[in-house]
């Protein structure tokens, strides 16, 4: 008798594909996957795999945010590319000349950029412009800014900054054992 074969690792646990039924992102992975297939770039397999991603892990980037980035040296007059939505941000009033790439841009934001004077392209044309990435800053935006992210954890223990959900702020929500030290202790 030979020796099973071991099959309880043998499931991937990641996308090969977009969860959503999209066509036109659809046919944007057919066009990222030849990308990465056919071309040696690393640029094409990253867009590829942020393609398939899910919402919460392609969060919005704001004008803000992104205005920084392409005010450092050298960034000017390269290509921003953003796998996700491009939205406005209310608290800066001057952006830069800038050529943008995103799947989508917020209607006060694709205004602002195009007030500026910059351009806002898609994905397909980015290919036609650069299929390999050369001259392209890829962004993102911040993972962890979601409220949820707060929650992550396990509150009231020591050194724990996660937040508790609790009902109410007031005198009897968790104010007690832990919270004060002439209850016990105070963490």
């Amino acid at each position: 008798m030979g020796v099973d074969i071991k099959h309880k690792d043998d499931r991937k646990v990641r996308r090969t594909e977009p969860k959503s039924q999209d066509i036109y992102l659809r046919l944007l992975v057919k066009l990222y996957r030849f990308l990465a297939r056919r071309s040696e770039a690393k640029f094409n397999k990253i867009i590829l795999r942020r393609l398939f991603m899910s919402k919460i892990n392609r969060p919005p980037l704001s004008i803000a945010r992104l205005a920084r980035n392409m005010k450092k040296a050298g960034n000017a007059d390269k290509i921003a590319v953003v796998v996700g939505t491009i939205t406005n941000d209310l608290r800066i009033f001057e952006i830069p000349k800038m050529t943008v790439c995103a799947l989508r841009v917020t209607e006060k934001a694709r205004e602002r950029i195009l007030k500026a004077g910059g351009e806002i392209i898609t994905f397909d044309q980015l290919a036609l412009r650069a299929p390999t990435g050369k001259n392209t800053l890829l962004l993102q935006g911040p993972r962890k800014a979601r409220e949820a992210v707060r929650h992550f954890g396990a509150p009231g223990i020591p050194n724990s900054n996660a937040k508790p959900f609790v009902r109410a702020k007031g005198r009897k929500f968790e104010r007690a054992r832990g919270r004060r030290a002439s209850r016990g202790y105070k963490k």
